[in-house]
């Protein structure tokens, strides 16, 4: 089933760009470059017709349902985290993982961290070895980066399917080199980099329709052998404008040695 939604595309420009999260040290607070709202077309993977997969696309959808029940209470992540990593070593051939970031969205001009509307790949080649620096350590980061090592996002639902703001991908075959744009991230404490996507009539975009708790999806963010990041971004369409539930997510980044 095809339909249309709304992205946030980066735009290129001659000068360097950045967000700025936090700005004025005020939580929640963002800066950011020109984005570019485009109407793209979208392929539901709920209808069956198409597929997608970690090894060929970068992202793939699964069921995988948590035995935590509050994302709020204390313990949680001790649980989620080994659920996780069972999951990843199971379905992509992990042989260590280790998370350093769980994020709550929701969808609430009040939240602190809301969906993100731009485009984008987590992660940046440059801001990947830096951060691999960050989490391990020059040392062991050397010994991690001399075999093959990845960083991978999972995200899933949280109380309710989603009605609105779905995540959608595209699929790395269709998107350019020259699509990507080095935008750094500019914490109160550290920098970081990620890559925005600029718009290309190319690009196919694919989604999974009300998306449930019990469901995950896992793609990734770099891959120093080579395995292509994966553009996403939350989409603006609403699966059912009679409902009102508010959309929240948990997006969890994984640091992964195959």
């Amino acid at each position: 089933m095809t339909r249309t939604g709304t992205v946030n595309y980066h735009v290129h420009k001659p000068a360097p760009q950045a967000f700025v999260l936090d700005a004025d040290s005020i939580a929640g607070n963002l800066v950011s470059p020109e984005l570019a709202a485009t109407e793209v077309a979208l392929t539901d993977l709920r209808a069956g017709r198409a597929g997608a997969s970690f090894v060929s696309d970068g992202f793939e959808f699964g069921v995988a349902p948590t035995r935590v029940t509050s994302f709020e209470s204390p313990g949680w992540q001790e649980v989620y985290d080994r659920e996780l990593a069972e999951l990843l070593c199971d379905r992509i051939g992990a042989r260590e993982v280790l998370f350093f970031d769980h994020t709550l969205r929701i969808d609430d001009p009040a939240a602190n961290r809301r969906p993100a509307r731009n485009v984008h790949s987590d992660l940046s080649p440059q801001g990947a070895h830096q951060r691999l620096v960050d989490i391990l350590g020059p040392e062991r980061a050397r010994d991690w980066a001399a075999g093959h090592y990845a960083f991978v996002n999972l995200w899933r639902p949280v109380e309710n399917p989603i009605n609105t703001a779905p995540l959608g991908f595209v699929r790395p075959a269709t998107v350019d080199d020259a699509d990507w744009i080095n935008i750094d991230l500019i914490y109160p404490d550290r920098r970081g980099r990620i890559l925005g996507l600029a718009a290309n009539p190319r690009h196919d975009w694919v989604y999974l329709s009300r998306m449930t708790p019990d469901e995950i999806v896992w793609f990734n963010i770099y891959d120093n052998r080579g395995r292509p990041t994966v553009g996403h971004s939350a989409i603006d369409l609403a699966e059912d404008p009679d409902r009102h539930t508010i959309r929240k997510s948990l997006e969890s980044r994984a640091l992964v040695r195959f």
